[in-house]
């Protein structure tokens, strides 16, 4: 009788399982049909030559989405150069190099800004990191793509931090003394085995915080500026730009439903849907590799 209670638990469970991981997958085709119905309409409304345009204003009728992807690229690309050297590094510190006591402090305290809202973030840019950059580069304005990226890089550290500490948790110690035996000092044993050896998961973090700060709307809405110019050169980073995040949470309660402004909105999500779902797919196809080739390694 406890043998049948204990199959049928067990049978219970297994299928929760699974119907949550159906779900998840349901959820997603759901969110992907949801925007295609109200987003491809706008392909019929809108010439497609309007929408690879280079202005962006929808009063007049002006619907071009290329000053928002720029902006959202040079965004993430000036945080992605912010957050991966410091948040690699910083996980290499806390795992290889930091004594036991720093590690129970500095731990704890990458969870806490993981956890911070990024509303709050956006407020500490405007109030300190904006006038900041204004006074120190003589900037007419200190909400620039610069903030947006500084800013983006601060919430996507936590991210990469973690991610990549874990990674290089995994790496089996006999790693590390097979180096130090062979006469490696510690540095080089960091940087020549350990830090190899984590590669597929410091790249799986890395991908997870270019995701996180590609998809930060509050933040990033706050500090750019909210400007849709098209950037030109490195002189964008010092001007103000719009993100199609933003974008999207600025516009979309003002617009009348079924209109051509409507329809593109919901375009422009269908631009960032696929750009989330490429890092996505990318950072999942390299944390497979990953664990495929420790099985292959623990054979």
């Amino acid at each position: 009788m406890p043998s049948s209670r204990l199959n049928w638990s067990e049978f219970i469970i297994n299928r929760l399982i699974q119907l949550a991981g159906f779900s998840s997958i349901l959820f997603v085709l759901l969110i992907l049909y949801f925007l295609l119905s109200e987003g491809l309409p706008a392909l019929g409304m809108v010439p497609l030559s309007t929408l690879l345009s280079t202005r962006w204003y929808p009063i007049e009728g002006y619907f071009g989405i290329l000053p928002l992807l720029l902006g959202s690229i040079v965004v993430t690309l000036g945080a992605t150069l912010v957050a991966v050297p410091l948040g690699v590094c910083t996980a290499v510190y806390i795992s290889e190099v930091a004594p036991q006591w720093a590690k129970e402090v500095l731990k704890p305290l990458v969870e806490i800004l993981a956890g911070l809202p990024s509303v709050v973030l956006g407020f500490l840019g405007i109030l300190i990191l904006s006038p900041m950059l204004r006074n120190f580069l003589s900037l007419p304005t200190g909400l620039t793509a610069l903030a947006g990226s500084l800013l983006l890089g601060a919430i996507a550290i936590p991210t990469i931090v973690s991610i990549a500490e874990d990674s290089l948790n995994t790496v089996p110690r006999s790693y590390r003394e097979a180096s130090l035996a062979l006469g490696a000092t510690r540095w080089q044993t960091i940087w020549g085995v350990t830090v190899p050896a984590a590669r597929s998961g410091i790249l799986t973090a890395i991908m997870l915080g270019i995701g996180r700060a590609l998809g930060e709307t509050i933040a990033v809405m706050m500090v750019t500026g909210n400007a849709p110019v098209m950037p030109a050169g490195l002189n964008a980073l010092f001007l103000p730009v719009r993100t199609m995040t933003a974008t999207i949470a600025s516009e979309m309660g003002e617009v009348a439903s079924g209109s051509a402004h409507y329809h593109v909105l919901f375009f422009i999500g269908i631009v960032l849907f696929i750009f989330s779902l490429i890092v996505n797919v990318t950072a999942s196809t390299v944390g497979y590799r990953r664990t495929r080739r420790q099985e292959r390694l623990l054979s």
